[in-house]
């Protein structure tokens, strides 16, 4: 953006030779006024800084590293979508990097390791442009298939500086992996080492839907490593926005 400035401008006129009736030489010195262009001044960038604790609600249900994302447009996930590979690779695995790089997000943060039960965990985000700025957050629950849990595309441009929101997420099936709980499919602690994590193979129902729950090998799910302790009840996660800046 420009601003039009008027800046005075001489201009000599040398060895002018005026006759007059005193026969004088005078030199005339012509003023003139022009309109320059000035760049106007360049206002500094403002920060938008957020606070986001993520509390773990389940009983034996670690949570992977969470995914944080504060985006324009688009959607990370949604009920009845289609899981992005991204997304499948975070709920069958729990790596969220490329959640970290996903071409719709304007600032990410991930968590620094996973979160236990009843442990919680404060990663902070900032952002210069707030407006019309949304917030996603995701991790799986890493005693299921492709189980997991966040929030999606919550508008944070209408929280002021010191203000707060609380809130409770679901649990959610990706629909990439069916949910057979046998060993060698799952990748957290119940399965060991052995937990085999993402797979390019999707064999489930094909879209994100509300979880269905464990099973387990207590109510005669033979194959399953799971046990009713690896159980839950929604909400599993308990997410808290604070803007500081």
């Amino acid at each position: 953006m420009y601003q039009l400035k008027k800046l005075p401008l001489a201009t000599i006129v040398s060895s002018i030779l005026l006759l007059t009736a005193c026969g004088d030489d005078k030199i005339v010195e012509v003023i003139k006024e022009v309109e320059v262009e000035v760049p106007a001044p360049v206002p500094a960038p403002v920060n938008f800084s957020y606070e986001v604790t993520v509390t773990n609600l389940t009983n034996s249900q670690p949570l992977s590293p969470v995914a944080v994302i504060l985006h324009k447009r688009s959607h990370v996930f949604s009920v009845g979508g289609i899981a992005s590979l991204e997304l499948e690779q975070m709920a069958e695995g729990g790596d969220n990097s490329g959640l970290m790089n996903w071409g719709f997000g304007l600032a990410s943060r991930s968590g620094a390791a996973p979160i236990g039960p009843g442990a919680s965990e404060t990663i902070m985000i900032t952002i210069e442009d707030v407006s019309d700025a949304n917030l996603s957050l995701v991790s799986m629950l890493v005693n299921t298939n492709d189980g997991f849990s966040g929030l999606d595309a919550w508008n944070v441009s209408q929280l002021a500086v010191g203000d707060s929101w609380t809130t409770n997420a679901f649990t959610y099936d990706a629909g990439t992996e069916a949910n057979t709980e046998a060993a060698g499919t799952v990748p957290g602690p119940a399965d060991g080492s052995e937990g085999a994590g993402f797979n390019t193979d999707r064999d489930d129902s094909g879209f994100i839907s509300m979880h269905p729950g464990v099973v387990s090998s207590d109510d005669e799910l033979n194959t399953s490593i799971l046990t009713q302790a690896h159980k839950f009840d929604n909400p599993s996660m308990r997410i808290k926005v604070i803007r500081i800046e």
